[in-house]
């Protein structure tokens, strides 16, 4: 029972991580979007 419930937090964190980095990458990808759109719209405006 002890050992079930190593693993089960040993899943859980690495579940916790997992979705951290996406998140993360899923801000990073949200920002060069915008970043992109804007530079478009600077550039058709000038």
């Amino acid at each position: 029972m002890d050992k079930k419930n190593k693993e089960e937090k040993k899943k859980r964190r690495e579940y916790n991580r997992g979705t951290a980095f996406v998140k993360i990458m899923a801000g990073i990808l949200a920002l060069l979007m915008v970043g992109g759109t804007c530079a478009t719209l600077i550039f058709a405006l000038i």
